[in-house]
């Protein structure tokens, strides 16, 4: 089918997940229903997509992923992927951090890397699963055969690393010779030694797409097919052995279409001169789309069902093709150089022997820089830009990468772009505020609210009438940034959201309620304590946003960037008519202690709405009847902001 009208992109590889999935039922009718096979999904699932790939293959029942390396590990762990994932080849130590955070099953070749595997998991408390590699003839990874019990043995002595596997590898299992017998004696014979030992392992496993295809008698407990998932069969004389169907196609459109006389030279070197008057098409695809430079003269594609030729050299990002037999092309059409259009058919095999290399190289580097269109039931099923989808190490450090990454994830959780983006922008601004400043985490959160008679002062009854004196206690944990901060008292809403702006607005107050408060009056610090001692205050104003009161210290300088305790202990007054007090968590809080102390101040049922957001567990309310509410949620347990108590009473 064509996607283009469904497609901004000027060239895409169509993966089509229904022929994957048809393709993997057949490799389980061949093995059987007592065996398991893993999807082996190294360099991007040979072009096709690892991510991807890697969940139509779960679905159809892989029982583990085959990948080269620790990257390719991670880059399905952070895609979501929680099935074990093996490293087939030899890793290194520089890997074994990443092994361990990710999970990751490595394959041990030697004794040297399982001791420091092992050392590592000792100082992280971790045990992992390991697969042993045999090497029986391929010359690459892999023990010895005279080594492999002693490894065996010396792995399993470890009390951290969880012997899982035990396999070799065909070096030509594609063809019936008498060289694959050899190598499944030897494996076959260390199969039988350890079981006389009495060592049993619980995967064992050998067999690739060729000896799938030509060895079905050397299955054991899983297999490893690889090529032939993505229907390309391993070699000719298998092509009769199992109904495979292809699963990717590389396609693109016509960008320009001229016409040249006899004698005009096309490409770089001339490499090709017309012989006669002749009609070109260019296309947006090169040698750095994958396209091998061999095919310069050489290739062919397809346009309207019909077979054209390359002519001239290919370029790094275009080719010139011949379509002066076709006069009814134009630029925009489609043109396929891998894969089927009408009843023409380019396959992969047929590249690679031009090309004089082999299917594999093909499928894992042509379109490299294209994206995947994944079709299911004939639908688009999903979009991915190729050049996005590749794991970069430490990517994560990226914060407009991350906040990319977040929208995006938003937006296809509520299938709807502008509700996804609504979310986002609130979520941000809740945690981050309008500027992308630093993230504050607090935990053990204490707050004391006592609320009492105010004292009566000469010639100011009425004012003792009208209010109580509240003293409210807060103290917390956290990391300071700086070593001077401001503590803000407004007087109505707008003053307050002109604080809450304020990064170095520690703790802010709204004072109403009242005509005859005065904010530098009625507002006072009374205590700032930072670890247990004293911080000065180093300036009082009054502004547009309210009354500021500076603390700032030169001791504070040494714990910049350091987790503190942080006392506050703030003296005002409370309208008696206002029958409530709120208590709003405006960051992210490990654990919270909330007191209402009321046990002087006359106050009649006393009660408290608690609101928290995110997936928390109910928080614990203790009430002694007129005296305090104590409102709990455990140290372990996170708050998230818009999150409090409101408490309400009668008089």
């Amino acid at each position: 089918m064509s996607l283009k009208k469904e497609s901004n992109y000027r060239s895409w590889v169509e993966v089509d997940l229904d022929h994957f999935a048809a393709n993997l039922r057949e490799i389980r009718r061949l093995i059987g229903k007592e065996v398991g096979f893993m999807q082996t999904v190294k360099a991007d699932a040979y072009g096709h997509g690892a991510v991807e790939i890697s969940h139509a293959a779960l679905r159809e029942g892989a029982r583990m992923l085959g990948v080269a390396n620790a990257d390719e590990g991670v880059q399905l762990r952070i895609s979501g992927i929680e099935a074990p994932i093996v490293i087939l080849g030899p890793s290194t130590a520089a890997e074994i951090p990443e092994i361990i955070k990710y999970h990751l099953t490595p394959s041990v070749s030697d004794r040297a890397f399982a001791d420091n595997l092992e050392a590592h998991l000792e100082k992280t408390g971790r045990k992992i699963s390991v697969h042993v590699e045999v090497d029986t003839g391929m010359g690459r990874g892999g023990t010895t055969r005279s080594e492999a019990v002693e490894l065996i043995r010396h792995i399993q002595a470890m009390p951290n690393i969880l012997l899982e596997g035990l396999f070799s590898h065909f070096a030509a299992s594609e063809v019936l010779i008498p060289y694959n017998h050899e190598q499944w004696h030897l494996f076959s014979g260390l199969l039988a030694e350890l079981q006389t030992l009495g060592i049993s392992i619980p995967l064992i496993h050998m067999d690739n797409s060729g000896a799938v295809l030509n060895y079905p008698a050397f299955a054991l407990d899983m297999v490893r097919p690889g090529i032939m998932t993505y229907g390309i069969y391993p070699s000719e004389e298998t092509k009769n052995k199992a109904a495979l169907l292809p699963v990717m196609s590389f396609k693109t459109t016509i960008i320009l279409v001229k016409e040249f006389p006899a004698g005009y030279g096309i490409g770089y070197n001339s490499t090709y001169v017309t012989k006669e008057k002749t009609r070109v098409a260019t296309i947006p695809v090169g040698y750095g789309d994958g396209y091998p430079f061999i095919l310069s003269n050489l290739g062919e594609a397809l346009i309207l069902g019909r077979r054209v030729p390359i002519i001239g050299r290919v370029s790094m990002d275009m080719c010139t093709l011949d379509v002066t037999g076709i006069p009814d092309c134009d630029v925009g059409d489609e043109v396929v150089l891998l894969g089927r259009q009408g009843d023409e058919y380019i396959s992969a095999n047929e590249i690679a022997e031009k090309a004089r290399t082999i299917s594999y190289e093909i499928l894992c580097a042509l379109g490299k820089r294209a994206p995947r269109v994944f079709l299911q039931k004939g639908e688009t099923d999903a979009v991915a830009p190729r050049l996005r989808r590749i794991f970069v190490p430490d990517e994560e450090k990226s914060i407009k990468r991350i906040d990319h990454i977040i929208r995006h994830c938003l937006q296809t959780r509520t299938r709807n772009e502008e509700l996804g983006n609504a979310i986002y922008y609130e979520m941000f601004e809740t945690l981050f505020g309008k500027e992308d400043r630093q993230l504050e985490l607090r935990s053990c959160f204490r707050y004391n609210i006592t609320i009492s008679p105010l004292p009566e002062v000469s010639g100011h009854r009425r004012r003792a009438d009208a209010y109580y004196q509240l003293k409210t206690h807060v103290e917390y944990k956290k990391t300071i940034r700086s070593d001077t901060f401001m503590i803000g008292c407004a007087s109505d809403s707008a003053q307050l959201s002109s604080l809450m702006e304020d990064e170095n607005c520690e703790y802010r107050w709204i004072l109403g309620g009242g005509d005859d408060l005065v904010l530098e009056r009625d507002f006072t610090v009374e205590k700032m304590r930072i670890d247990g001692e004293d911080i000065p205050v180093i300036e009082t104003k009054k502004t547009k946003r309210g009354y500021e009161v500076w603390f700032g210290s030169e001791q504070l300088k040494s714990k910049i960037n350091t987790e503190v305790k942080i006392e506050i202990e703030i003296l005002t007054k409370k309208a008696k008519g206002n029958r409530t007090f709120p208590v709003y968590l405006l960051y992210p809080t490990r654990g919270l202690e909330i007191n209402f102390l009321y046990e002087n101040a006359g106050l009649k049922n006393v009660r408290a709405e608690r609101f928290f957001s995110g997936r928390h567990p109910q928080a614990f309310m203790d009430t002694v009847k007129g005296k305090s509410v104590t409102i709990r949620v455990s140290h372990e347990e996170w708050v998230f902001p818009t999150s409090g108590v409101i408490f309400f009473w009668d008089v």
